[in-house]
């Protein structure tokens, strides 16, 4: 994996192969138990043994080297200004496409990262809770693009990092529903002072236009102290991504609650024809435009093959 441009020498990043990156896991011990895979894994995510012990663990222990620095230095800044300040949270972001994964890997580390010693507070949220109300993007005409960078209620979720990382208590944050496909009114997940919180979403790592003024222009990543992104070539993305669809007009979009409640009664070969056409007018373009340009700006980059697997690690140089 070559993340460097054509005409770039210098690669900033150190890429490692399945069987390099798995034998820096030490002596990292497998917390988690055989049974809470399946809990973890996302629909048709590749998740056993083997892969938390060659990718995960090797990710925790680093995690923990970071999170570790990251708290010497608050300590001595707090010392050297002669302040007392509130506990700041270390924020980790997980990017990535549509069907890539994220979630399983976000889970994944909650997990892992919860049974440190002594046990942090782990916490997680996607930003799907801070897509806009579909009649907000009805009414926008943005309802095709849903899960772009404009779809999203970017202030809102700004303020909610901002408020995580001032050490406020209970910050709310809204909750978004698969199976109505639109935010829950008036419901909210209550994040409380988390000693890490998991950040995940497809454009965790999207950047905005610099001002020409040189006034602050916050985007979601300022707030990140670490952040992955899970990439794939296309053509498993798309497969993968196929595949999600057929098995959920077979069980989610059978309930006549569900946004999709329309797609269940399709045959296979309208199935994958609907899932194609839903592919590549949405998430093959937002991947294109707005996901894929900001793996470059990850610390860590998982690449996974066709079988779901990863199969390089690429980690940003300090």
């Amino acid at each position: 994996m070559d993340i460097r441009a054509p005409e770039q020498q210098y690669n900033p990043y150190r890429v490692y192969t399945r069987e390099q990156w798995s034998r820096l896991r030490d002596d990292t011990p497998m917390t988690l138990e055989p049974g809470e895979f399946d809990r973890l894994r996302s629909l048709h995510d590749r998740l056993d043994l083997q892969e938390v012990e060659d990718i995960y663990l090797p990710l925790s222990r680093l995690l923990s080297i970071y999170v570790d620095a990251m708290q010497r230095l608050y300590y001595a800044e707090r010392q050297f200004l002669n302040i007392r300040d509130r506990k700041v949270p270390y924020i980790i972001g997980v990017a990535g496409s549509v069907a890539v994964g994220k979630s399983t890997t976000a889970r994944v580390l909650q997990a892992l990262l919860a049974r440190w010693s002594p046990r942090p507070k782990v916490e997680l949220i996607t930003t799907d809770g801070f897509l806009y109300p579909n009649a907000v993007l009805e009414r926008q005409g943005i309802m095709q693009k849903k899960g772009f960078p404009d779809s999203y209620d970017l202030p809102l979720l700004l303020s909610f990092l901002s408020d995580i990382k001032s050490g406020r208590r209970h910050v709310r944050a809204p909750v978004y529903s698969h199976l109505t496909y639109d935010i829950v009114p008036n419901e909210w997940a209550e994040i409380d002072r988390p000693d890490i919180l998991i950040v995940e979403g497809v454009n965790v790592l999207q950047t905005g236009k610099l001002p020409r003024d040189g006034k602050a222009v916050p985007v979601v990543s300022d707030f990140f102290d670490f952040s992955v992104y899970i990439d794939a070539d296309e053509a498993a993305l798309r497969q993968w991504y196929i595949k999600r669809f057929l098995a959920l007009r077979d069980t989610a979009f059978t309930n006549p609650k569900s946004y999709f409640n329309r797609y269940a009664l399709l045959s296979d070969e309208e199935a994958t024809a609907t899932a194609i056409a839903i592919w590549e007018r949405t998430n093959l373009a937002n991947l294109e435009d707005n996901i894929l340009p900001t793996r470059p700006r990850a610390t860590l980059i998982l690449k996974k093959g066709a079988d779901h697997t990863v199969e390089s690690v690429a980690l940003r140089r300090l």
